[in-house]
């Protein structure tokens, strides 16, 4: 991902350190609080329970409407059959407004726009009555990702069980930089694997046992994302994995991971999303039976 992973899943991660063991009721209240933002962010309506729809564009023009046949299908009775076209021109995109409907950027009708992709920050975001839309790159493709905000997935939402709170499961852990730098493969839900930038492992002990994950960059300030796979994952879990982010590194080199806070990838919540799946190093052999437990039918 070439954003933060906090901003991927709309979480504010805090980077203050809290590498000290907290007491019982502090953990709690701080794990709590954490599902609760967690909560808010899936039912905001820009959120992953909003996203109806995922295309990629080909070389030239591409329509946009209800209309079948569409490259960019919207949903009928949400957007007339016509409602503009994207022309792709060696990976540069513009959008012209088809005559008669109207579309807005930031408020404001719009008859031809220059769509910037999420790749390069804050993606052009487009909008026709309850949808939005707006490019997405992933490697050589390019899509556009459409959202509605009354979705019948974040109208039906009823929130994400998590197994117990479980103390034993915070770990501080002990962080290893990459020297020199390194990348390692990341695979994917669409079967095209990255490589992405690894600024170093943790590595954790649990029952007389050392654990060691691959870390990729989570945030502005030093803050880690780990894609992680257990054995719980296609049980009680989802099969895909799960995501955890920790605060950045203390000085004296340790880093907490409270997989309590391990959370679904979008995935979970849509067929729509384009989720990392983890790398093949960071595969547990371990029941993470802390964080939250799969959603849907999964």
């Amino acid at each position: 991902m070439k954003s933060s992973a906090a901003a991927f899943l709309g979480l504010v991660i805090s980077s203050g350190a809290f590498a000290a063991p907290p007491d019982p009721a502090a953990h709690r209240a701080e794990v709590e609080a954490f599902r609760k933002q967690r909560d808010a962010s899936l039912r905001k309506e820009d959120g992953w329970l909003t996203l109806v729809g995922l295309s990629w564009l080909e070389e030239g023009d591409n329509a946009v409407g209800s209309a079948k046949g569409s490259r960019v299908l919207l949903p009928r009775g949400k957007a007339p059959e016509k409602l503009g076209v994207i022309r792709l021109e060696k990976g540069a995109a513009t959008f012209t407004t088809a005559p008669g409907a109207t579309v807005t950027e930031g408020g404001k009708p719009v008859t031809t726009a220059v769509l910037k992709p999420d790749s390069s920050g804050a993606p052009t975001l487009l909008s026709h009555g309850t949808l939005a839309f707006h490019l997405i790159g992933r490697g050589a493709k390019v899509g556009v990702r459409v959202k509605d905000r009354e979705a019948e997935t974040l109208k039906r939402f009823k929130g994400v069980e998590s197994f117990p709170l479980d103390p034993s499961f915070r770990f501080v852990a002990k962080f290893e930089p990459s020297s020199p730098a390194k990348k390692i493969e990341v695979p994917n839900v669409l079967g095209t694997p990255e490589m992405q930038d690894s600024p170093g492992a943790v590595v954790f002990t649990r029952d007389g046992r050392t654990y060691r994950l691959d870390a990729l960059v989570g945030g502005p300030k030093g803050e880690l994302f780990l894609v992680f796979g257990d054995q719980t994952n296609a049980k009680e879990t989802y099969g895909g994995g799960r995501f955890l982010h920790t605060p950045p590194p203390a000085a004296d080199g340790t880093v907490v991971v409270d997989f309590n806070r391990a959370i679904n990838p979008p995935c979970v919540f849509t067929p729509y999303a384009t989720c990392p799946l983890p790398p093949k190093e960071n595969r547990l052999a371990l029941r993470v039976t802390a964080g939250e437990k799969i959603y849907g039918k999964h």
